[in-house]
């Protein structure tokens, strides 16, 4: 008999993608076979970095990682886990308030298909307080930010606020 592949989504909006999520994203695909990133289009955030750059970014950062591919979606979440056959869908967890966020959408989903679990999985603690929103304030005020995301999305994220005019970057912060 053979064996069941199990397919996994993360989804995220991943503006920029963070250590945080990268830590979720190595767990998470320690425990299915296959680890489908959805990078998100969200109507209602405004993102610093475009959808195809977005997805580029969590490429980059997963290259390593055979088990995983980056696919962009702009669908109920539902839907775009059952278009790649998940059977899981992953999300992390930093405090209470996103458990009850988290919750809340899992009802959703297991209302829309009850063939799609969601599992949690806690932030390492070291990770818990950081959130893309963040880093992007941090850094638009000159904030080193090199402890929440990778060296190369930090140049990244300066590249991008130089670009759009934001020059308070502090000149020693490291890149």
């Amino acid at each position: 008999m053979a064996q069941k592949t199990v397919t996994g989504v993360y989804p995220g909006t991943f503006d920029p993608v963070t250590l945080g999520h990268m830590d979720i994203i190595r767990r998470g695909a320690k425990l299915v076979d296959r680890l489908v990133i959805g990078v998100a289009t969200n109507p209602s955030k405004s993102p610093l970095f475009t959808l195809d750059e977005r997805v580029a970014h969590v490429r980059r950062e997963t290259a390593a990682l055979p088990n995983v591919e980056v696919v962009p979606f702009d669908a109920l979440l539902i839907h775009f886990a059952e278009s790649v056959g998940a059977s899981v869908i992953i999300r992390g967890l930093r405090a209470v308030a996103d458990f009850e966020y988290e919750f809340q959408m899992a009802g959703m989903n297991q209302q829309l298909s009850s063939t799609i679990e969601t599992v949690f999985l806690m932030a390492d603690v070291a990770l818990q307080p950081i959130a893309s929103r963040l880093v992007k304030e941090i850094a638009s005020y000159g904030g080193a930010i090199d402890r929440f995301v990778s060296p190369a999305i930090a140049a990244d994220v300066y590249a991008r606020l130089a670009a759009n005019g934001v020059t308070s970057r502090r000149a020693n912060a490291p890149v």
